[in-house]
């Protein structure tokens, strides 16, 4: 089974991608790639078992209906809430409610966010995989997930804040410790100096390995209740599972 994983950002540059080959004994992360453009990621996801793709996969749909309302006329103010309140369904989607609730982080807002540019780029992308003949289901079904790095290491225990930029290298260079201690099983081959120098392609590798968790079924997924609006906005997996589980199942 080969499992990728995509840290997206708005250019290529500051984008990351990462290969992981799963055997019985365990797994190997076979390359990492950082400055992937479009073309190499739709070559890498198509030619995946399962990909898991950290940026948003949609906007919230009380935000779209907002925007369209004040496209056609003039919107509706709530009375009462205050501006906070109101607004929250606004900038954040449902999925990114529920991980606040399970995780205490609260992922970037799509609608009132820099991440924004990111998300254009992925829809992109998910148009792309379509044309290719690969359709894109946001709730997580099928060949793509949507994923949230810092909140899979949450789940799996594992340290999950302030490890990212250059003043971190030290955190970043302990996340890596961590996780190989976590995972003993986990290879990261060459790609062990990419890691400790660059949280781009960690949190690829992390992406990848919680495509791996979806793929076994080991991942939050939207409830019945909700499966429409998650495959409208986005819904991000989070592990339900032991790290250690993952190399477990074929």
């Amino acid at each position: 089974m080969r499992t990728v994983g995509v840290d997206l950002a708005a250019e290529p540059v500051r984008t990351a991608l990462a290969w992981v080959d799963w055997s019985s004994d365990g797994a190997r992360v076979d390359r990492v790639k950082v400055g992937a453009d479009d073309g190499l990621i739709l070559d890498a996801v198509m030619k995946a078992d399962k990909a898991g793709i950290d940026c948003p996969f949609g906007w919230p749909e009380e935000f779209v209906d907002f925007v369209t309302a004040h496209r056609n006329g003039h919107v509706e103010v709530p009375v009462g809430p205050t501006g906070r309140e109101w607004r929250r369904d606004l900038t954040l989607r449902v999925t990114d409610q529920v991980v606040h609730d399970l995780t205490g982080l609260t992922p970037l807002s799509v609608s009132a966010d820099r991440i924004g540019h990111t998300a254009m780029r992925c829809a992109g992308i998910l148009s792309g995989l379509a044309r290719l003949g690969r359709p894109v289901d946001r709730s997580g079904e099928g060949i793509v997930v949507e994923v949230y790095p810092a909140a899979s290491l949450n789940r799996w225990g594992l340290p999950h804040r302030n490890y990212k930029r250059a003043a971190n290298l030290d955190r970043l260079g302990n996340l890596v410790d961590a996780l190989q201690a976590a995972a003993p099983w986990l290879d990261l081959d060459t790609c062990e100096e990419a890691c400790r120098s660059s949280d781009d392609a960690l949190d690829a590798v992390i992406a990848a390995l919680t495509a791996r968790a979806s793929a076994l079924q080991m991942t939050t997924t939207a409830p019945p209740e909700q499966i429409d609006v998650a495959r409208s906005e986005g819904w991000i997996a989070l592990p339900t599972g032991p790290l250690s589980k993952l190399p477990v199942q074929p």
